[in-house]
């Protein structure tokens, strides 16, 4: 199964509180931290409502 590293890439300071709560619950900490999550249906919606904070790379085992 392929694997995604998420990047935030914006802060998440002044956004709605459930961006703000997603994007503590990834792990993502401070702008330029990344974390690799599975590509599964979960993920892919929280990045997907993140999509304006977050970049997202491929990673292939």
């Amino acid at each position: 199964m392929a694997k995604l590293k998420i990047t935030l890439r914006k802060s998440a300071a002044h956004r709605l509180p459930e961006q703000r709560k997603m994007v503590k619950e990834f792990g993502l900490n401070r702008v330029n931290s990344s974390v690799i999550k599975p590509d599964d249906a979960a993920t892919r919606g929280v990045i997907f409502k993140l999509a304006h904070l977050v970049t997202v790379e491929e990673i292939k085992d």
